[in-house]
């Protein structure tokens, strides 16, 4: 099984504000339903509490401490190995780590893949993206995004580990 990380970050690896999004971007958004689709998400309680519900087409796992958390429709699991095994067990070929970024940083080490939304700000955030090493990385896609009226310049990266 493969291990793909997806986020979107701003210049400083910003990612959020008061467990909220810094920017709405339609396309990016539409990249994520596209590339996720049909597969695994795991994500922390935060990160899914701020979505609110379930994604639609995907099966999710939430990892959280609280031992009596439960949301329907959501599998809760307490250890990234629970969640490892899993989506193994469920026959998923692509996992996708899906945030936030204390899950980010626990997780970067196991990730083959990573989809990164680099985004065009630089602002507020109290949620940040893990540092890494860009030399463990080969980027085998990528596209740019010019501002508009409704969104900020962004670069989408396909990076996988050398």
């Amino acid at each position: 099984m493969k291990v793909s990380l997806i986020a979107a970050l701003g210049n400083g690896r910003e990612l959020g504000k008061d467990n909220q999004m810094l920017w709405h971007i339609k396309e990016d958004f539409l990249h994520f339903k596209k590339t996720t689709m049909g597969h695994t998400l795991l994500m922390g309680r935060k990160t899914f509490e701020s979505i609110g519900k379930p994604l639609p087409g995907r099966k999710t796992l939430i990892l959280t401490r609280d031992q009596s958390y439960e949301r329907s429709e959501c599998t809760t699991i307490h250890s990234l190995d629970e969640g490892f095994l899993l989506a193994r067990e469920s026959g998923e070929d692509e996992l996708f780590i899906a945030g936030g970024a204390d899950v980010y940083k626990q997780t970067l080490d196991f990730v083959d893949v990573m989809y990164l939304s680099f985004v065009e700000y630089t602002g507020k955030a109290d949620a940040y993206f893990p540092e890494f090493n860009i030399k463990d990385w080969k980027e085998v896609e990528s596209r740019e995004y010019p501002a508009t009226d409704k969104s900020l310049a962004w670069r989408l990266v396909k990076l996988e580990r050398i």
